[in-house]
């Protein structure tokens, strides 16, 4: 039997030492959970950013996904890219799984701008910087900065396509048939595409030489869910039954590819599409692959070239100049107020294209000849 003198010194030893030892283990979970990202105590490269993309279902959004992941990691950073396949709740549960394995940023292209701020103040918690992609994340102090294009800009190259196509100016006593769609009520840049667009549009509706025979001229009467062709599809068959009959259309504000391929089969079902019945002026948005062939078969008339690679980019000196305790470059600390706070802005120019100039896709890069065939 131990002698009873070195039991009882044993016994205040030993719960000293797990004393110490608790106080370390707590003292080491309060940082993680303050600070589980290491962001404030570790400048410089290294760990983990987390990509927190919309879907899969567009090929643009594959694309940047892609081009992020492998800009990060030339830069010297793992990367863990996810989808949400369209699905809030999913892209909830990778945010927070993401925030739980301690990665250093979240570069996140929202499916519902506003429905994120709780995982985000969860972010803000564990001191992970936060880049708002392409998308705006509203009503949330908890993002640092926003990398997008011009997205007024985007509108009003639509909506000036039309009016050029139109020759609206040189044809002022005529009057021109127009529909409008605007893209997911749940995206911010919904409203910045359609105020682009109507400053432009407006002013013919107002006179009369645009007719919407819908009458649908307002932006919640024209946005489609998750900018989804399909339904899309669905909605211009009804206006095209409901307004049209005999008479023709002559154009389509779509804000986006998707959205313009779906209109444009509801136009083929109406028999649009020869030599006696043209297509009318159709816009887009984002170049996909789809879309720019079309355009080639005068059938899409127009889309608007954002080079997501550029904006892929952005996003990456962002996050690295973040990481590295540099400040992130930025041109515009105006204009975005997502409803809590004016987020600091990089915004790229968009570049309109029509048959006349999709070689420019190909001379930078953004696809090869063949594919345009």
């Amino acid at each position: 039997m131990p002698a009873p003198p070195r039991r009882r010194r044993s016994a205040p030893l030993a719960a000293v030492a797990a004393a110490a030892l608790l106080t370390a283990s707590l003292a080491a979970c309060g940082q993680e959970a303050k600070g589980g990202s290491r962001y404030k105590a570790e400048k410089g490269k290294g760990g983990t950013v987390g990509l927190a993309m919309p879907t899969k279902s567009s090929e643009r959004w594959i694309a940047d996904g892609r081009n992020m992941a492998r800009q990060f990691k030339s830069a010297g950073y793992k990367a863990d890219l996810q989808f949400g396949d369209d699905k809030v709740e999913n892209q909830v549960a990778q945010i927070e799984n993401m925030i739980a394995k301690g990665h250093r940023l979240l570069v996140v292209a929202a499916i519902d701008g506003s429905a994120l701020t709780d995982v985000l103040r969860r972010a803000k918690e564990a001191d992970i910087p936060v880049i708002s992609y392409d998308r705006l994340l509203l009503g949330t102090e908890n993002v640092d900065y926003y990398a997008s294009f011009d997205n007024e800009r985007v509108g009003e190259l639509q909506g000036g396509y039309i009016v050029d196509k139109l020759k609206l100016d040189e044809k002022k006593d005529e009057e021109f048939d127009v529909e409008l769609f605007a893209g997911s009520p749940d995206d911010n840049n919904t409203k910045f595409f359609w105020d682009g667009a109507m400053k432009v549009l407006r002013p013919y509706i107002e006179k009369g030489q645009v007719k919407v025979r819908s009458g649908q001229t307002k932006m919640n009467q024209t946005t489609t869910l998750r900018w989804d062709g399909g339904t899309a599809q669905k909605r211009m068959d009804d206006l095209l039954s409901k307004n049209y009959g005999s008479e023709d259309i002559d154009a389509v504000l779509s804000p986006y590819d998707g959205i313009s391929i779906g209109i444009l089969s509801a136009l083929k079902s109406a028999g649009y599409g020869s030599k006696d019945k043209p297509f009318p002026v159709v816009t887009g948005q984002d170049a996909e692959l789809a879309s720019v062939k079309s355009i080639i078969r005068d059938q899409q008339t127009q889309t608007v070239y954002k080079d997501t690679r550029k904006l892929a980019k952005q996003a990456v000196q962002m996050g690295d100049a973040v990481l590295t305790g540099k400040k992130p470059e930025v041109n515009d600390t105006k204009t975005y107020d997502n409803g809590k706070k004016v987020v600091p802005s990089y915004l790229l120019k968009p570049v309109s294209i029509d048959k006349s100039n999709t070689q420019r896709l190909v001379d930078d890069g953004y696809y090869k000849a063949g594919e345009l065939k």
